[in-house]
This record gives structure tokens, sequence and C-alpha cells, in this order.
């Protein structure tokens, strides 16, 4: 048997669901779909899952002090060019 992405990709969505994460297929949240969770698929970090995570594992932290944790995760991959600021009006049109 020769390994190849697929392979890989369905052992560790397996994997994590076996640990208890919801998994989510590509396709469904995909740039252009209905579900949609970002703009491109250039958009490696899904900031509205990373912002809702924190929250849920700090319910006890400060709005404030999570926005703080969420830039400090998210600017030195801007900084790096990691992550692109492209389409951002809308995703901030979709949050306000």
């Amino acid at each position: 048997m020769s390994l190849n992405e697929s392979i890989v990709e369905d052992a560790a969505l397996e994997w994590f669901g076996e640990l208890g994460y919801t998994v989510g297929h590509g396709p469904h949240i995909a740039p252009g779909e209905p579900a949609a969770e970002r703009d491109s698929f250039s958009e490696v970090v899904l900031v509205g899952r990373l912002r809702e995570a924190i929250r849920r594992m700090n319910p006890a932290i400060p709005q404030a002090r999570t926005l703080a944790t969420l830039r400090d995760t998210l600017l030195p991959k801007l900084l790096s060019g990691e992550l692109s600021v492209a389409g951002i009006e809308s995703r901030l049109e979709a949050v306000t």
C-alpha cells in the first residue's frame, strides 16, 4: 500500500473524531458555499472557529483577553504572509 495525502487525511480525520472533535469536510465550508467559513482557500485559519474555541476553553476570561489571544495568534501569521486580509471587509460585515 502506498501512502498518499488522502490516506493521511482520512486517518487524521478519524483520529480527531475519536478524540471528540467535530470533523467537517472541506467542500461544505469552502468559499462560495452556503456554509462557507472563509472567503478563499488561502485563508488557512478559520477565524470564527478559533475565536469560538478560545471562548469555549476559557469561559471566565473577559472578551478583551480573548481578543488579545486571537490577535497574538493571528498577527504573526499576517506579518509573515501566511495569512492575508483579502476579503476581510465581507467577513467584518458578517460579524457586525
